[in-house]
């Protein structure tokens, strides 16, 4: 069997949290790697890291870094995306962008490895990834789509501060520690003391009454799962754990489906994981998700408020750094990779393969 040639992959944002995730995925994966670029904002050009027992010097992310780049992963924020993105794509890399600056733009696909694989053939360089917690949510909500329809969907989010970032986790470690001590707590990443409370407030607040992040999750949804019209709202929470992001969801279904037939259907679902077993106290778990690649459903249940059986209740659980940024992000890396679609279509040259 013959294996693709090793490509030249640049990530961008290497010494954030999602960068660092997004370098160990690529590692624990094998992705073919004939160079890895690490680069980042001037002020970490010239440190050097470990990575795979080798020693790699983390470069400035410029323009003139993505040369000879064919796949960069972007994970350093909406305002270097959309300067450095475009002149990426434009020395003949693809860009695949963790951050808001493309997933809504039409002509940008907004892509989940096993939902809507398909949509990565149009790219013209640049592919975005989607918001973590829509991300979770539509692998979920693309089964019940394709089996009985969806009328409406309702999703209450409870999020990790690993979402924001390394501030927010020594924010809330120092705050956790400060409470032990019996010291005053002190916050500056959220508006309140994120320790042993719960902030509806994840983003700005725009003009409808949302956030940005529950407007993301609305949005995101009905271009990912091709449903423009889709009736969904959503309520965003932050909460005191470090990784994994969980989710009530309702969903009213166009046609009946039990609780039974949904738990075959999510299970049949690439990358689904149900755990659904309440008389043995098993349910997902932030804490049993964080470092896993899988998402996680289970409270699988009629809802009782909508009549003839077309009404479900459910809780999704997924690690936020991984499936929810860093692992998608790979994972369509390689699906560029398998169906030679790593250059632009207006561009796009057969990969070499070599022989096994």
């Amino acid at each position: 069997m013959s294996q693709p040639t090793p490509l030249t992959i640049a990530v961008v944002g290497a010494t954030g949290v999602v960068g660092r995730t997004m370098v160990q995925v690529l590692g624990e994966r094998g992705f073919p790697m004939a160079e890895l670029r690490l680069l980042a904002s001037g002020r970490s050009a010239g440190r050097t890291v470990q990575v795979g027992g080798q020693t790699l010097e983390i470069q400035e992310a410029v323009g003139d870094a993505f040369e000879g780049v064919d796949i960069a992963l972007f994970s350093a924020g909406a305002d270097i995306s959309r300067d450095l993105a475009p002149q990426a794509a434009a020395r003949g890399a693809t860009v695949i962008d963790n951050s808001a600056a493309w997933r809504m733009d039409p002509t940008v696909p907004l892509v989940v490895s096993q939902v809507n694989p398909g949509d990565l053939e149009a790219h013209e360089g640049i592919i975005a990834n989607p918001n973590c917690s829509t991300m979770q949510l539509v692998p979920v909500l693309m089964a019940i789509r394709d089996s009985v329809g969806i009328e409406r969907v309702v999703v209450d989010t409870y999020q990790s501060v690993s979402g924001t970032g390394a501030e927010a986790i020594a924010e809330l470690e120092g705050q956790i520690q400060a409470h032990a001590a019996s010291q005053p707590k002190t916050h500056s990443v959220y508006p309140h003391e994120i320790a042993f409370n719960a902030l509806p407030e994840i983003d700005v607040f725009l003009d409808n009454g949302y956030t940005k992040e529950e407007w993301k999750v609305v949005t995101e949804c009905r271009k990912i799962l091709h449903l423009p019209d889709l009736r969904i709202s959503c309520t965003a929470v932050r909460i005191p754990v470090f990784v994994s992001h969980s989710e009530a969801v309702h969903v009213e279904t166009r046609e009946p489906l039990t609780p039974e037939q949904a738990r075959r259907l999510f299970a049949a679902v690439p990358g689904v994981v149900v755990q659904d077993d309440p008389s043995a106290h098993e349910y997902p778990l932030a804490s049993t998700s964080a470092g896993r690649d899988e998402v996680f459903v289970g409270r699988v249940r009629q809802d009782p408020s909508i009549e003839g059986g077309r009404g479900l209740a459910l809780w999704v659980v997924s690690d936020n750094l991984r499936k929810g940024a860093a692992t998608n992000a790979v994972e369509l890396a390689e699906l560029l990779v398998e169906r030679g679609w790593v250059h632009a279509r207006s561009r796009r040259r057969p990969l070499v393969e070599t022989p096994a």
